[in-house]
């Protein structure tokens, strides 16, 4: 086995800072890497609303929080990570691009793919919006279409199909800022609900079409998929904090009341208690309410936003005409996920097979990272793992013990930076 290697990711979510710190191995002889999680925390998000930093100095505190507790349990001082953008703010669009190969008597280079790409992604944009990612769907080589991986392949004529993914200029400095002032470096951003997509769905039902729906607490994000390649990609500003709101509004409690009974709800129903259609909160701590009808939360108040949230994203994906062509089904993930009657309001309002995605792919210490909240993280792991290795830390044993993130974390840089 060679050495392994060691991969950070962060997701600033709007309900939670989650942060994951794996250890990635490479088989020698197969080529194959497997991916260990050695660090996993997450914290209560502050200064992010609906997948946006709205107050700096509270999202540099929490992700500080989320980060420690991780580097802690793994050993390891953190120095890059591949973070997660998100937002309303996030739009998509597919592009194409055509180039000569550069030997038309030799194969394709990966100079010749990367020209290609280039090509593509030379889309006109605002000045106030930039590209942030680009994905190949397919090559096409002298007209013959459908080529996955043109390197080594001959031809004159190289083109190629992307999805460019980009954001608010604004959103995504501020979102760059937050990581800086802790003292990371940002290896790569990617759009949450393609990490997502990386963790939860299988090739098959990427190959045969389906969607991917990541329930955010502030945002949904879409990703939709059909003969292997992505094809559409978005964002609703509607998430599972909207369920809550509801809940406290119709129940006349508070917000943390209010979230209480909707785990509390979804733990019944993974029990598949259905014996009695009273909702017990006795042990919950919770003055205002002792007892409560499960149909009623349900039907009369949980539906109805769930029944929105999907038909908003129906409604997407019939503007971009893929509605019908989604035959693997809808694959709903994030933290909303489990939100009692989720898959039934998706079932109903989409017409497609419905299943809850969990991340897969991982292993050591998954116990609490196996769940649809961490599929964003874990997919940011996945990608990582993917790119190209860096030496992004280095062992407690061999650091001086200062603080690697914060103010003095960023002292000691600009102090590195400045040294012959």
């Amino acid at each position: 086995m060679s050495k392994p290697r060691i991969v950070a990711a962060i997701d600033m979510g709007s309900s939670k800072i989650a942060t994951l710190v794996g250890q990635v191995i490479g088989d020698p002889v197969t080529g194959e890497t497997s991916i260990n999680v050695v660090g996993a925390s997450q914290s209560e998000s502050k200064g992010i609303k609906k997948g946006q930093i709205v107050d700096i100095e509270e999202a540099v505190e929490a992700t500080i929080t989320s980060i420690e507790a991780a580097e802690r349990m793994a050993g390891y001082n953190l120095e890059t990570a591949y973070v997660s953008i998100g937002g309303a703010h996030i739009h998509s669009q597919n592009s194409h691009g055509v180039v000569a190969v550069s030997d038309p008597n030799g194969e394709i280079t990966e100079s010749d793919v990367d020209r290609a790409i280039e090509a593509a992604s030379a889309i006109s944009l605002p000045v106030s919006r930039e590209v942030i990612f680009v994905v190949p769907r397919e090559f096409i080589v002298d007209g013959e279409s459908g080529v996955r991986d043109a390197v080594g392949m001959s031809g004159v004529r190289l083109e190629v199909d992307t999805h460019i993914v980009s954001a608010a200029s604004a959103a995504l400095k501020n979102a760059k800022k937050a990581i800086n002032e802790v003292g990371i470096k940002i290896e790569e951003t990617v759009f949450s609900g393609l990490a997502s997509a990386e963790a939860v769905l299988t090739p098959t039902e990427k190959e045969l079409g389906c969607v991917l729906i990541d329930i955010g607490g502030g945002t949904t994000s879409i990703a939709a998929y059909m003969e292997g390649a992505i094809v559409y990609s978005g964002v609703i500003p509607i998430g599972a904090r909207n369920v809550t709101n509801d809940l406290a509004i119709g129940l006349r409690v508070s917000l943390e009341t209010a979230e209480k009974i909707k785990i509390a709800l979804s733990d019944e129903k993974k029990k598949d208690k259905e014996e009695s259609d009273e909702l017990d909160l006795a042990g919950l701590n919770i003055t205002e309410i002792r007892k409560i009808s499960k149909k009623t939360l349900v039907e009369g108040i949980i539906r109805p936003r769930l029944n929105e949230i999907f038909s908003m994203v129906k409604l997407e994906l019939e503007k971009e005409g893929v509605v019908n062509r989604i035959p693997s089904g809808a694959i709903i993930t994030g933290g909303g996920a489990e939100t009692a009657g989720a898959v039934d309001s998706a079932r109903r309002v989409l017409s497609v097979p419905v299943r809850i995605g969990v991340p897969k792919g991982v292993g050591g210490l998954i116990d609490d990272v196996i769940t649809p909240s961490f599929s964003t993280c874990v997919g940011l792991l996945r990608y990582g793992a993917k790119a190209r290795p860096a030496e992004n830390l280095t062992s407690f044993s061999k650091k001086m013990k200062l603080p690697s993130v914060g103010v003095f974390g960023k002292l000691i840089d600009n102090i590195k930076n400045l040294l012959p």
